[in-house]
């Protein structure tokens, strides 16, 4: 018994485990919250696939919470109620400055961070047989934008103000919307999210999807109106009806943590989430642009000190700027 006891005590030791007690080192938690979205979406898959690799890695207990999106997530995590979350980073921009109607002006600058994840195309989705082609057909039309406190409830009513058509948008989780889209509740989606969007790939198998097409002039003036937007193309082939390439707008998506997690934790979890990125893949597609080369889509969330060590550990240098102290 004795033998077992110290066998068990150094694995404990080797493999970095603490126990979930007020003598945790550095005040390690006794378990971890990502914050992600609401189900039909891939925030949720992709927190779920990376708190699996989370809780062995760590040893602690590490869970998906389904949200209503990256407004949320953000101030779960200035509440402190999520420890990790997935923003993007124009919802993040808004929360940095306190710009964003849902920050009631004020900065919300708790959060740190950690990794990129994948672009965010704006995919503006109707059926087929619908007879719309253009945005000019969208005006008074009811539109789909999914959760409220997501990338798309936040930017919905953002992007039509600017194009001056006047829509109709409704909110709720994406597996809702998909449900009022077949029962012609709702003409249209403007869906914020990566891709292949399971909710899309959905649809598509039973009824062919269309996407409305943006112009340079529309992009130009979404961009003028939103600055923080990027140009994003959704490849050919991504859905079944998709047969040449989408190009619209969008925001690129990072991991992020709130500043109080300890150091070590947070070097674990950027080492872990890296060390299993091909596991992240076969659970994610989206995940295959989760890698150091995107780095440079973040320009004003300051890493995580934690993160900054893994960076540097593998030569990856971090902007001075962004690299500072909490």
């Amino acid at each position: 018994m004795r033998i077992a006891a110290w066998t068990a005590i150094w694995l404990a030791v080797a493999t970095g485990w603490t126990s979930p007690s007020s003598s945790a080192p550095l005040g390690r938690p006794a378990s971890l919250t990502i914050a992600t979205a609401s189900p039909g979406g891939i925030y949720l898959v992709y927190g779920k696939a990376l708190a699996a690799i989370l809780t062995e890695a760590l040893g602690l207990p590490v869970e998906a919470r389904a949200t209503q999106g990256a407004d949320q997530n953000i101030l779960l995590i200035d509440s402190g109620d999520a420890q990790l979350g997935f923003v993007t980073t124009g919802t993040a921009l808004q929360a940095w400055n306190g710009s964003g109607a849902w920050t009631h002006g004020k900065q919300l600058r708790s959060m740190r961070a950690l990794f990129p994840m994948y672009d965010t195309p704006f995919q503006f989705v109707v059926l087929k047989n619908s007879g719309m082609q253009s945005f000019a057909d969208m005006a008074e039309k009811r539109i789909g934008a999914g959760p409220q406190g997501g990338t798309g409830g936040t930017y919905a009513p953002l992007i039509f103000k600017a194009l001056r058509i006047p829509v109709t948008l409704r909110n709720g989780a994406w597996a809702l919307i998909g449900s009022q889209m077949r029962s012609h509740q709702l003409d249209a989606m403007a869906a914020a999210i990566g891709v292949p969007m399971p909710l899309i790939t959905e649809f598509d198998a039973t009824e062919p999807v269309g996407f409305i097409p943006l112009g340079d002039a529309d992009i130009a003036t979404m961009r003028r109106a939103l600055p923080e937007l990027g140009v994003s193309v959704v490849p050919a082939g991504s859905y079944a009806s998709l047969k040449s390439d989408y190009k619209t707008i969008g925001l690129y998506n990072f991991g992020v943590a709130g500043k109080d997690l300890p150091d070590d934790l947070v070097y674990a979890i950027v080492k872990a989430f890296y060390a299993n990125h091909d596991r992240m893949v076969k659970a994610i597609p989206a995940a295959r642009d989760s890698v150091v080369g995107n780095l440079d889509r973040n320009t004003f969330i300051p890493y995580h000190p934690g993160a900054v060590r893994y960076y540097r550990e593998i030569g990856i240098k971090i902007p001075a700027v962004l690299a500072g102290d909490r």
